[in-house]
């Protein structure tokens, strides 16, 4: 079985390709460069399908040959991380394939694979975090959150992701960006039945609202 994973919810835009045997184990046919730099919603566009189209092709396979596609959910910022969830329910559409959602912070997670208590934050923008709190990578203790760094309960924990190079100095860990492998091996691990976070539905995790709006309603003009 061939899975597909892919993430655009930070500024990364990150894919790679695992086949997976079920009771025997899973490998990455291919990857893309590893997640970094800074970018915006144009970058994630521009970047995704090329990255898959590359990954694909590096493997020897078909998009006709995937089994499955897995998906970053955010949180994130709402314009990027939409590249990724339409260009994924499009393609499992289109191949018939199921698609599984993933927390982006579920992904940074367990890429970590620590036992212990840890934090992962990442740039929400406007001067503010998305968060969880972690038992260990295979356990998150608190429901996704956004807001100012002073509110993440940290505690004197480590901090992973990009968020907390920006606001924990010291306390900041490795990794700082969501890696596709890592999402690839928490979606296989869940699927063969091992323990970890939940798989969601393809939907986009909001925590707020977007900064584009709707107009309103005109308003009525009043004669002088």
């Amino acid at each position: 079985m061939l899975v597909l994973a892919f993430d655009t919810a930070t500024a990364a835009v990150t894919v790679a390709l695992y086949e997976w045997v079920p009771g025997e184990g899973a490998a990455c046919r291919a990857e893309s460069e590893p997640p970094g730099g800074a970018g915006g919603p144009r970058k994630h566009t521009e970047q995704l399908t090329p990255s898959i189209a590359r990954v694909m092709a590096d493997a020897g396979a078909a998009p006709d040959d995937l089994s499955a596609i897995a998906v970053g959910v955010g949180p994130g910022p709402y314009t990027g991380l939409r590249v990724g969830l339409v260009t994924a329910r499009a393609m499992g559409e289109a191949l018939s394939v199921p698609v599984h959602g993933v927390c982006t912070l579920d992904v940074l997670a367990w890429e970590t694979g620590r036992d212990e208590p840890f934090v992962v934050a990442t740039d929400a923008r406007r001067k503010e975090l998305y968060w969880a709190r972690y038992h260990s990578a295979r356990a998150r203790a608190t429901e996704p959150t956004v807001g100012p760094p002073a509110e993440v309960e940290a505690q004197g924990l480590p901090v992973v992701g990009e968020g907390a190079a920006l606001y924990f100095g010291d306390a900041a860990q490795e990794p700082m960006l969501p890696n596709a492998k890592a999402l690839a091996e928490l979606a296989i691990a869940r699927l063969s039945g091992r323990r970890g976070p939940d798989l969601l539905p393809p939907e986009p995790l909001y925590l707020r609202r977007p900064d584009a709006k709707e107009p309103g309603p005109r308003k009525k003009v009043t004669p002088a």
